[in-house]
């Protein structure tokens, strides 16, 4: 009998088993998160380190303030949890990967050791890290053998200190170019350094992480602004290419009434004066207008400015009393990370969600008096791009005498005037780009990060910043480098998990209490986990490069895999009942040649999103007709 409507497959083509590690498959540097969770429940820490240091010069940094796509596609965020009667309840949550990454970071990277030890830990352990798409482990191990070819020293100049160019100087320097980076800030690492805070992101820890991309021979000179200090057309004549990866450091405004004047900042602008230490004026009641993670950024950073006691630093805003942060979007709408909006409301952030501004009031002084909104009644339009609808005639009036604006930013590219006239710019501010080299129209000028796809997370910065070095490397030398992969299926006859794993529920890591937080503006919002708090939580880790194999040659139908699953990831159907689609007939016309009724034959079809690999239908199968695997890629460089 078959069913009513036919059951939609898909059938595994290449490059599943890649996808099938779906936060690897997320990452935009395709760190195996996989390797270094299961690693950490293992307990081996410094392989783990090693694993995620692999393909990111920020692994440290990241294990701070990463945006964690990898957790976004996490397969234990999509099992079904259910209750007693097997109703469904919630999906499970994920694996807390960034956290598990900070971790490890603390035990063996630049926090715990000193810059040399750790690029000596990393080229003593490459033979042990190589696989899995560990670009940094298998770019050293490919100079060693000789497989890529190295610059000869060529001065490659990069303008821009931040995540994207360092990131660029870092695998420059691996493939033996000589970068000079230029950063018109006092200090590197560019936005976090002068835009994250220290509550989530110590300055100390920044310095260690940008140590250990100098001790390989990167040279930063900071306090230099080109077009001030030095021109684009003089680092041109004096370098084999040019890097520009400036960022989107600038405020974005949005032309209000009463907008342009005193006390009126840009929430980037506020940033930088607490991290630099340099004096901003500040009055007693401030609005911040945006419902981003910046906006929250500059929120909590004056809150705990508010709270700081007369024992003040040269980053005191003095005399202020409240603040109120004001989204256009609903809470569920909003685009700040969920902690960001639960820390925030802990700590006494006053949120007015669904409101947008209408003019900033000022009096006949210039005195900022409030800022007048209006309801917000949609943000979005029915295909979810940006669109608010405003109802006038519900408004309101905040008092306040501050006003800071953090509705995004743009970038400023005034240096291109001296020695920049051939790079075509789309609009003003955003050259035009070749999206597959990042090569700009001007021969040997490159970009990397914001410009190069827009304000992003920091580990799409550090993703086209190593794009753009491949692109600067090829440029330069004439030479291609590309990164081979190896692909091995490995079978398990001792597969076993940890006792209660899928019962394991996420618990994320402790936080200081909200009172604790506000006593210094650098005091660190997260804990780190202990090991065995690291250890339980990495083995919820379904390790998704392990899979049930079938062999339909010895299945004898008897349906015990299906009856055992406890996710009800497996389905015995007639073929007859499957939609016929060109790639499953022809996989059907590979295992049974000469097939005619469909219907006298059978499938075993599985939902991976539900599979946490528990082998409870390798153990039930009376064939032996199910065997657990291991899928490993082994990543190679090799130029030509």
């Amino acid at each position: 009998m078959h069913t009513a409507v036919p059951l939609k497959v898909e059938v595994p083509g290449p490059g599943y088993h890649r996808n099938l590690i779906s936060c690897q498959a997320a990452c935009p540097v395709h760190t195996d998160a996989r390797g270094y969770v299961r690693a950490i429940a293992a307990g081996d820490f410094e392989q783990a380190y090693l694993i995620a240091r692999g393909p990111n010069p920020f692994a440290s940094i990241c294990g701070r303030v990463c945006g964690a796509p990898c957790e976004a596609a996490c397969r234990r965020g999509k099992v079904p949890r259910v209750d007693a009667d097997g109703r469904f309840v919630a999906n499970d949550r994920p694996i807390a990967i960034r956290a598990l990454k900070r971790f490890v970071c603390s035990q063996y990277g630049p926090e715990a050791r000193p810059p040399e030890e750790v690029l000596s830990a990393v080229r003593r352990h490459v033979p042990a890290v190589a696989g899995d798409a560990e670009e940094m482990a298998a770019l050293l191990r490919a100079n060693v053998s000789g497989d890529v070819i190295p610059a000869r020293g060529e001065r490659i100049a990069i303008v821009g200190a931040g995540p994207a160019g360092l990131a660029a100087a870092h695998d420059l320097a691996l493939l033996g170019f000589a970068p000079v980076v230029y950063e018109s800030e006092p200090v590197p690492a560019g936005m976090l350094a002068v835009g994250v805070p220290a509550y989530r992101l110590p300055r100390e820890l920044i310095a260690r992480e940008v140590a250990v991309i100098q001790a390989l021979g990167v040279e930063i000179r900071c306090g230099t602004t080109v077009g001030r200090d030095i021109s684009l057309a003089q680092l041109r004549r004096e370098h084999a290419a040019v890097l520009i990866a400036v960022g989107a450091k600038a405020s974005r405004s949005l032309g209000l009434p009463g907008e342009r004047g005193p006390r009126v900042y840009g929430g980037v602008d506020l940033l930088r004066a607490v991290s630099l230490g340099s004096a901003i004026d500040i009055g007693r009641e401030v609005v911040v207008l945006g419902g981003g993670n910046v906006a929250y950024d500059v929120a909590r950073t004056v809150l705990r400015q508010i709270a700081y006691d007369t024992a003040r630093t040269a980053a005191r805003l003095p005399g202020t009393g409240r603040v109120h942060l004001v989204s256009l979007e609903t809470l569920e709408e909003m685009p700040a990370d969920t902690i960001e909006i639960i820390e925030g409301d802990e700590e006494g952030i006053h949120r007015l969600n669904g409101w947008g501004p209408v003019e900033i009031e000022r009096d006949s002084n210039g005195l900022v008096l409030g800022v007048v909104l209006r309801r917000c009644v949609r943000a979005y339009d029915a295909d979810r791009r940006f669109a608010p609808q405003f109802d006038d005639s519900d408004r309101q009036h905040i008092p306040c005498d501050t006003v800071l604006l953090a509705v995004g930013q743009s970038t400023d590219l005034g240096f291109l005037k001296e020695g920049g006239a051939d790079i075509e710019q789309s609009r003003p501010g955003w050259p035009n780009i070749d999206p597959r080299t990042l090569a700009t129209t001007a021969p040997g000028v490159f970009v990397a990060g914001d410009l190069a796809h827009g304000t992003r997370l920091l580990i799409d910065a550090v993703a086209s910043g190593k794009a753009a070095a491949r692109s600067i490397y090829r440029y330069v030398t004439g030479h291609t480098v590309t990164m081979e992969s190896l692909t091995a299926h490995m079978a398990l006859p001792r597969y076993q998990r940890e006792p209660g794993y899928e019962a394991i529920r996420r618990v994320s890591p402790a936080t200081v209490a909200p009172h604790e937080r506000l006593v210094h503006p650098e005091v660190v919002v997260e804990r780190v986990y202990t090991p065995l708090e690291a250890m339980r939580e990495a083995s919820r880790c379904l390790d998704c490069g392990v899979t049930p194999v079938f062999d339909g040659s010895r299945c004898v139908l008897c349906g015990g895999c299906v009856d055992v699953c406890p996710t009800q990831c497996l389905k015995l159907v007639s073929l007859g009942d499957i939609e016929r689609s060109e790639p499953f007939e022809a996989a059907v016309r590979g295992a049974i040649p000469g097939v005619d009724d469909w219907g006298v034959h059978s499938a075993i079809l599985k939902d991976e999103d539900r599979c946490i690999r528990c082998a409870a239908c390798a153990m039930r199968c009376p064939a032996d007709a199910i065997d657990m695997e291991r899928v490993t890629f082994t990543t190679h460089w090799r130029s030509r």
